[in-house]
């Protein structure tokens, strides 16, 4: 059956890969980007010129929700800024722009579509494996991989306020992944996992993963090494575990 799904990030990288793939399966998704111009408008692609960080341009997305009457199926929270300097050199101001994308955007944008998720609807927040308590941390990443750790908090925190009613949230704790945005970040740098390839686990676990699973931090070790029934049994051996995340 068709689902709606609101992503972001959408213009490049993985959120464009999951806009392609989710329309490829007959799914309406709403992609959201600052710069929408290589993001192709069909029947079940809807391009929405949209700054996250920006209030107008939220109220704007949220009076076309209104009149459309749209109810959403996952939200995936994909945009994020990443800036790889040692931490010497870091301002302030890099501090402010990746939490306003990473945190504060992400948070603004959840807020107004919460009211238009479904109740058996999933929120999939786009994280990072630096971001785990205890996890392999690299230098020149304290702005992003801390911005990531918010990210995961925030999650188990909305989880356990909107419990009852629904929807569930969840974080994708991911290691790295071909992007443009690595690229830019990391030159040279070439990582095993391509966008197109953690897509397809994405868009399942945004569709599926909310019956399994809530308020939890999945690391990439095990998006990328269990098959997709041993995730689902882990899945419903874990949901009711308390720690941040899971480990083995």
């Amino acid at each position: 059956m068709s689902k709606k799904l609101v992503i972001t990030g959408a213009s490049r990288g993985i959120g464009n890969a999951l806009v392609q793939l989710a329309s490829a399966y007959g799914h309406s998704v709403y992609a959201l980007s600052r710069n929408i111009s290589q993001i192709k408008k069909t029947a079940q692609v809807n391009p929405i010129e949209i700054d996250i960080t920006d209030e107008n341009t939220l109220s704007v997305f949220l009076d076309q929700l209104q009149k459309e009457g749209v109810k959403i199926d996952a939200l995936i929270n994909n945009a994020g800024v990443l800036i790889n300097k040692p931490f010497g050199e870091t301002s302030a101001e890099d501090f402010e722009l990746v939490y306003r994308v990473n945190v504060f955007g992400l948070a603004s944008l959840t807020r107004i579509l919460i009211p238009f998720i479904e109740p058996k609807g999933h929120v999939v927040n786009i994280s990072s494996i630096g971001g785990i308590d205890g996890s392999s941390k690299f230098p020149g990443l304290a702005a992003y991989s801390s911005s990531k750790g918010a990210v995961n908090i925030l999650t188990e925190l909305l989880a356990e306020e909107y419990k009852d009613t629904g929807p569930a949230f969840n974080s994708l704790a991911l290691g790295a992944v071909q992007t443009e945005m690595l690229s830019q970040a990391f030159p040279g740098f070439q990582a095993k996992v391509t966008a197109k390839d953690i897509a397809n686990y994405i868009l399942k676990f945004a569709l599926e993963g909310q019956q399994f699973f809530n308020g939890k931090v999945i690391p990439s070790f095990i998006i990328n090494t269990l098959k997709e029934l041993w995730i689902k049994f882990y899945l419903l051996f874990l949901k009711n575990l308390k720690p941040r995340f899971i480990s083995f």
